[in-house]
């Protein structure tokens, strides 16, 4: 869905071959790279704390999510956003699977990415989105 938007709005893809090839790689690199690892250690830690599985596979998880974040904070210690200093989709996407580990201090541990998270989910239009999903989520448990 995030690819369809942004191929209607250059705000998000740039109109540019080059530019837009590199957008459409982050966004693959957050969802194939760093969310299956983020999302590993978040579904362990939230749902699954008290297992005993759990807790022997927790250090094996944090080592993966370190080397993928490791890896990226040295990419972003000098941009604002993946494709330079342009936001895009892909910022959306990397920020949302960052948000995963609110649960923990692990992103405090690469400032660039902490920084970088921070920034975008401050900025009024991810506010509004994030705003507006929540609402769903609220409406249906209160019904």
């Amino acid at each position: 869905m995030q690819l369809r938007i942004a191929e209607r709005s250059d705000v998000l893809m740039p109109t540019d071959a080059e530019s837009r090839s590199r957008v459409i790689a982050w966004m693959f690199a957050a969802l194939n790279t760093i969310e299956p690892h983020v999302q590993n250690l978040t579904t362990a830690d939230l749902f699954y704390a008290n297992e005993d599985w759990a807790k022997a596979r927790r250090a094996g998880l944090v080592d993966m999510v370190q080397k993928r974040l490791a890896t990226l904070e040295m990419l972003m210690k000098n941009r604002d956003y993946l494709e330079g200093n342009r936001f895009t989709v892909a910022d959306i996407l990397m920020t949302t699977v960052l948000r995963f580990m609110r649960h923990c201090d692990l992103l405090a541990q690469y400032p660039a990415l902490d920084a970088y998270r921070k920034c975008n989910e401050a900025r009024p239009a991810f506010r509004r989105a994030l705003d507006a999903q929540m609402a769903d989520f609220e409406t249906t448990a209160a019904a």
